[in-house]
């Protein structure tokens, strides 16, 4: 099979290809440490991107930041017994809290635990934060004057998985963890919900890549909460990709920490509470969403660079060119994240091979031609080429990058929309999930060992129970042969 400029086609390899972009687009770098990557410039300035405008959403629902211990006394985990269980598999413990030096009969020299510095408790590195958190809401929290408390942290988190793959699932990621905690459980269902849909809005409108809002089966819901919330997302081979949960865990954290506030009675009550967040992994969504067999593609409002101005000239008119490139770059600088690449060590062509390899949105090529005309030469990464005005080039950039970031939503939301199946019986759903797949709605009729014997099967899973439901009533599902209670989404996924 052909492979467009080396690269491995989706087609061919999706996993070698998933690797390949990442590689060329200088996102990710193995480091010593398995299942940990480095985060390159490149890689580690989307998210940034994806920080600042959720931390923007955040604030402006009345939420603050703060910062906890990445540390957590073992016992804490114990409290919560649905948490502990969830967990205990992933976790990484420090026993120690000092190393000594010693000497090898050889004379190398080496380093291993103290025996003498054994901690009283050993330290569980933090999975998730719900524990620590909930031990500091008891200190803060006594009267529901102090209520709602709506605070998010922005932290890395370590959990021990056997099985890594970039972005994906790896031993350390970075994300935002939200903790509130509320008088009423209606209030923290509320506040659950309304993170959704912040995660849903900024899913589509920053990182243009549609996705089902819905709830998670029992079987599927984070380890202490009573309902959890998530949105799916469809990659381009078909499987989906858990891109955002939000969680409300009713009181059993407020329990195991004897987390109380006396309300406006006089009487004392344990307060509910939730959790959400979205990760590192929301860059590997991007990736899979929306790059081509040539590399990455990268929707404007999360590029590092949207805009890179490459400069092609001759040493006669090079002093020309430049001067036009450089005043270019002025007037686009305070609007847009801007690159203008005017090493003298490379041609053009690797130039535009490497800004194409990184997913800039827009290329805008100068030569002296181009200047003559009082225009540059526009590539937009996602096709199509046009001259372009230096005269309001600010302007006109800003549409340009407006239509990338729409059009790749469209095609994004096109493609997930055909890849949404119904089945009319077990048999049919066994051998098409694997053959065709994709999201399978379905009248869902089951229970968890339903789930159980379906996954061991086909491999796949019930991503989410859609938020809005038609009703069943009178339906069969087809995959249990049961009354059917409510809709599902099936799909094999990461």
């Amino acid at each position: 099979m052909a492979r467009s400029k080396g690269l491995t086609t989706r087609s061919e390899d999706y996993s070698a290809w998933y690797l390949e972009v990442i590689a060329r687009g200088q996102l990710l770098d193995d480091s010593p440490v398995r299942g940990c990557k480095v985060l390159r410039p490149h890689g580690y300035a989307i998210w940034e991107a994806i920080q600042r405008q959720l931390d923007d959403r955040f604030k402006a629902t009345g939420h603050e930041n703060a910062y906890f211990p990445l540390f957590i006394p073992m016992s804490f985990l114990s409290k919560e017994a649905e948490h502990v269980e969830g967990f205990a598999k992933e976790a990484a413990l420090v026993t120690h809290h000092r190393l000594r030096a010693f000497t090898r009969p050889d004379g190398t020299k080496g380093v291993e635990p103290d025996p003498e510095s054994v901690l009283e408790e050993p330290l569980v590195v933090r999975p998730t934060s719900e524990t620590i958190i909930w031990h500091m809401y008891g200190r803060w929290i006594d009267s529901w004057r102090d209520l709602p408390l709506l605070i998010n942290q922005w932290a890395n988190v370590v959990r021990w998985e056997m099985k890594t793959r970039p972005f994906l699932r790896s031993a350390e990621f970075l994300w935002q963890e939200g903790h509130t905690a509320h008088a009423t459980s209606a209030e923290a269902v509320e506040e659950a919900v309304k993170m959704l849909d912040v995660y849903t809005e900024f899913a589509e409108n920053v990182l243009a890549i549609p996705v089902l809002p819905g709830r998670k089966s029992a079987r599927e819901r984070f380890a202490g909460a009573l309902e959890t919330y998530t949105i799916e997302a469809m990659m381009q081979n078909g499987w989906a990709l858990q891109s955002g949960t939000s969680h409300f865990l009713g009181q059993n954290f407020a329990r195991a920490f004897d987390v109380t506030f006396q309300n406006e009675a006089g009487e004392r009550e344990l307060v509910w509470a939730t959790s959400w967040g979205v990760s590192t992994r929301l860059i590997g969504a991007v990736i899979m969403t929306h790059s081509d067999d040539d590399g990455l593609v990268l929707p404007p409002r999360v590029a590092p660079v949207q805009v890179v101005i490459v400069p092609v000239y001759k040493e006669a008119d090079k002093e020309t060119v430049l001067g036009a490139a450089n005043k270019l770059f002025r007037e686009l600088k305070g609007r847009f994240r801007v690159k203008l690449d005017d090493r003298d060590n490379l041609r053009p062509g690797a130039k535009f091979f490497e800004w194409e390899q990184k997913g800039v949105p827009l290329r805008l090529e100068l030569g002296s031609r181009d200047v003559a005309k009082g225009q540059a030469f526009a590539a937009k990464r996602t096709g199509g080429k046009f001259g372009l005005d230096l005269e309001g080039a600010g302007d006109r950039v800003s549409e340009v990058l407006d239509a990338i970031q729409a059009e790749l939503l469209e095609r994004a939301r096109a493609y997930r929309d055909s890849m949404i199946y119904s089945v009319d019986s077990r048999e049919a759903f066994d051998e098409k999930i694997n053959s065709q797949p994709g999201f399978y709605l379905v009248p869902w009729g089951g229970d968890t060992a339903d789930e159980v014997a379906i996954q061991e099967a086909t491999r796949a899973t019930l991503r989410c129970l859609p938020m809005e439901q038609p009703s069943v009533e009178g339906l069969t599902c087809p995959l249990t042969g049961k009354p059917s209670v409510e809709w599902a989404y099936f799909a094999r996924s990461y």
